[in-house]
């Protein structure tokens, strides 16, 4: 798993995201409360909260990080605002208020790890699961977007039985038709994605 540096001012966020974080098997190497602090040495990407920091503070520090971390960016403000911090060099933007699962999928997709998240039927989709549908709709068949993003065939056909329990569908025709009609709600941004955001429910950090 990713070892990952933390830059967030919250104490009470920081230790439920530290927390959420272990728990899910992502090794936090470091923890700072100001951009101003180094990165940890060891980290290979960095997680960077925006809420408190000014603007012009928070597209430095994810500047800074990016030189050599991939960096996820968490941020509370408008979906607009985020086309500065993917320019600034984050890899993806994920809304801080939104569920701890999908923010823990958000890091693993940073770290590229072949991973299919555990969250139950009827939530919104993680990244990854939009990926997918995004890539059905295209088309591509499963053996094609395994190659495209990375993963193995099984972990794709795994995505899809989500995607259609989440969704409600029982068929491919049904599924590439919901993902024409955009029927996914993706609350995480990426370098390079025409993903929408919408809003989520605050993180369950238990």
């Amino acid at each position: 798993m990713i070892r990952t540096d933390l830059l967030v001012r919250s104490p009470i966020y920081t230790i439920g995201l530290v927390h959420t974080l272990a728990a899910a098997g992502v090794e936090v190497v470091g923890v700072r409360r100001s951009p101003a602090e180094e990165p940890a040495g060891s980290a290979e990407a960095a997680i960077v909260d925006l809420d408190g920091l000014p603007v012009s503070d928070g597209v430095g520090a994810i500047a800074d990080a990016a030189r050599r971390l991939r960096v996820l960016v968490l941020d509370g403000g408008p979906a607009d605002d985020r086309t500065a911090y993917l320019r600034a060099g984050a890899l993806g933007v994920v809304d801080r208020h939104a569920p701890a699962d999908q923010i823990v999928d958000a890091v693993r997709t940073l770290g590229g790890t072949d991973h299919v998240d555990d969250s139950p039927p009827g939530r919104a989709l993680s990244e990854r699961e939009s990926q997918v549908l995004t890539q059905i709709s295209h088309g591509l068949t499963h053996w094609q977007i395994a190659t495209r993003l990375g993963l193995s065939p099984n972990t794709v056909d795994t995505y899809v039985k989500r995607i259609r329990a989440k969704l409600g569908v029982s068929n491919k025709a049904e599924l590439t038709r919901a993902a024409l009609l955009g029927r996914f709600h993706p609350s995480v941004t990426w370098a390079g994605s025409a993903a929408r955001d919408v809003a989520a429910e605050p993180p369950q950090f238990a």
